[in-house]
Formats: structure tokens, sequence, C-alpha cells
């Protein structure tokens, strides 16, 4: 008896360590964006499902928004399409954007739709388009002084949580796909997940914005060290911006655009961990980055 007790134990401990943060999100919307590793492979996939039904199990209320990177770029090249980046964003033609949205609403979301289902009736898919949830217009980026056309590529003009409200009023797990309706031309537009989650995050009121990454988090002083940084404030953040690597930047954007709108934390976690959105929320380390508002006077895990 007294050894089936003392194994257990460490059991009774974590639960007991995670109350606290139990108790502090309950009830509360938690924006995650899937991506990276975690997108592809099998058991983390499965380990993510997994985190966000423990979410939702726990009293949070967790919204999944993604993208399909890898995924698009294997079906373009199936189509005979060829992948084309111009100031770090996929060229989208109308072609390749049937493609595109065909790929993120046709097969990454049905295959987390479905995971997130093997644990109960939960989840349900839907891009931006639906409700209108995501607006967007077409963006053109500035590259060398000039504005260039790289296609259906969408910079996000309003968000209508109607739906997604909806959805997490009947206790469901929305999962989002980040494509756009146009606000002014009634075409449809690929935005960068990244964006898409932050922005959605904002505007739901979340109490905290997740993004998994291929990193462990900000580093300090890459590529020098590989010391990451723990926490710090959207006014640090946002002086580091100029330093960051490409792929950083839409992510730690969106870290910066979320606290500066109402998140209480956004956080890069390293999606390469299983279990990381868990160990995240609901340990006293944490694993990843974590981004706070600049009044930010008390501590917040």
């Amino acid at each position: 008896m007294s050894t089936r007790k003392h194994t257990a134990l460490p059991k009774a401990e974590i639960l007991i360590e995670a109350l606290p943060w139990l108790t502090r999100h309950n009830g509360r919307v938690v924006v995650i964006k899937f991506g990276g590793n975690a997108m592809v492979d099998e058991e983390l996939k499965a380990a993510f499902a997994q985190d966000v039904v423990f979410l939702r199990q726990a009293g949070l209320k967790p919204v999944v928004v993604h993208g399909g990177g890898p995924q698009i770029s294997a079906a373009l090249d199936r189509h005979g399409i060829v992948s084309e980046f111009k100031a770090g964003l996929r060229v989208t033609t109308e072609e390749a954007m049937d493609v595109v949205r065909m790929v993120l609403a046709g097969q990454v979301q049905r295959e987390l739709v479905g995971l997130l289902n093997q644990h109960g009736p939960l989840a349900v898919g839907l891009t931006g388009e639906d409700g209108n949830t995501i607006t967007a217009v077409k963006h053109l980026p500035e590259i060398d002084g000039e504005l260039v056309d790289i296609g259906r590529v969408g910079e996000i003009t309003a968000i209508d949580t109607g739906v997604i409200e909806a959805l997490l009023a009947d206790g469901r797990i929305p999962v989002v796909s980040s494509i756009a309706r146009g606000a002014d031309d009634g075409h449809i537009y690929n935005v960068n997940a990244d964006t898409a989650a932050a922005a959605l995050a904002a505007a739901l009121g979340a109490e905290t914005l997740m993004v998994l990454t291929d990193v462990e988090g900000l580093y300090e002083d890459w590529p020098h060290s590989d010391e990451v940084i723990s926490r710090l404030t959207a006014g640090q953040l946002e002086r580091l911006l100029p330093e960051l690597s490409s792929g950083m930047v839409p992510k730690m954007q969106g870290c910066l655009h979320a606290v500066r709108n109402g998140v209480t934390t956004a956080r890069v976690i390293d999606g390469r961990v299983q279990h990381s959105i868990l160990l995240e929320i609901f340990t006293d380390e944490g694993i990843g980055t974590m981004v706070v508002p600049d009044a930010s006077e008390g501590e917040s895990s």
C-alpha cells in the first residue's frame, strides 16, 4: 500500500502544480497557431490534439489557427506549379490560390479536425471566408522601394468573431484555416497564419496567444548563443524586431500585435517538444518565450 502511494505521488504533485493556472485560465480563450514540425510529424500531431482537447476539458476555450506551408508546396509541385517567394511571402497566382484553398480547407484542416474528434465531437473546421471571419485586401509588399504584386496574398482588414464565439459557446473547438474573403473585390486571399492567429486572439480578447515553431523560442543572441529569452515586454520586442530572422518576424510581430491589443500574454513555443502547450500553460518553468504588455506589473504564466 505504501509503495503504491509513493509511486502515484508525483502525479498528484503535477496536478497540484497546475491548479493555479487551471484557476486563472478557466473560461478564457486561448488561440493556438499550429505549424512547423508539429504539423507534419505523426506523433507530434497526435500529442498536439491531446493537448488541445485537454485544455478544452480543463475549462479553457481553445481556438486553433493553421497554415500549411509544407503541404501547399508539395501540392503545388504535384500540380506542376512553381513555388516562388518574394519578401518572405509565397507568390500566389489565381491557379496557385485554388491549390492553397484545397490544401488548407480540404486536407490540413480535415486531418486536424479528425485528430481532435477522436476524443469526442469537439472540433469544427472553418476558413476565414465562413461568416466573413477574416476579411482582407490585396497585400503589396515593398521590395527595394517598390510595391510588388504577389497575387492573392492578403492583408487582414477586419475580423468578425461571431461564428467562432457561437462555436465556443457551444463547447466546440474552432479550427480556422488562414484564408480570407476580399473586402472590396470578392476574391479569396491567402493570409499569413501567424498574422491571422494574432488578429483573432486580439478580436476574441484571448488570455493567451501561443505560436508553435521549430525553435525553442526567441534566442538572446543568435547565432552566437542558444540562450532563450524567457520573458520580454512589448517594447523590448519591438526594439529586437529589426534584428530577427525573416521566419521569426511574422511570429513575433503577431505576438506584439496581440499584447498591444488586449491579449494578456503571447508565447512562442517549441512545437517539436511533445505536449509543449501543456508544459507552457500549466507548469512553473514554461518552455518558450513569453511576451507581455509594457505596463505588466505582476508575473504571469
